[in-house]
């Protein structure tokens, strides 16, 4: 069966945790009206020595509880500092979830953009 993109959602903006060891959200997906892509990236650039992230996303398999998908620990300064998330292809109720946690240094912000991209039948 041939599927389109039927609509396209840009999330934009920063996010910095409120406190060391505190996971947050970048990006935390309900229920969609179809299977959806979802893909983006996280701009360490402001991270310095001293620094550590960790990066995780999560899926809901099952629809319900959201089950770590992958994670990536990050310290000091980033010679390459936009963290990539692969294009992912979500069931309607995924509840995809991407997240930041500082664990070490100064509290800094965070830029982001993620394209959810829903797709339908046609």
């Amino acid at each position: 069966m041939p599927v389109r993109i039927r609509t396209k959602t840009r999330l934009q903006g920063s996010v910095t945790p409120p406190s060391l060891n505190t996971e947050t959200d970048v990006i935390n997906l309900t229920d969609q009206t179809d299977d959806y892509i979802v893909e983006g990236q996280i701009s360490l650039q402001n991270m310095a020595s001293g620094d550590t992230v960790v990066i995780r996303t999560y899926i809901a398999v099952d629809g319900t509880a959201q089950k770590l998908v992958d994670q990536i620990t990050l310290t000091g300064t980033q010679a390459v500092p936009v963290v990539r998330i692969p294009s992912c292809t979500v069931a309607y109720n995924g509840k995809f979830r991407a997240t930041i946690n500082q664990t070490a240094g100064t509290l800094r912000s965070y830029p982001y953009t993620f394209i959810v991209q829903i797709m339908e039948v046609i």
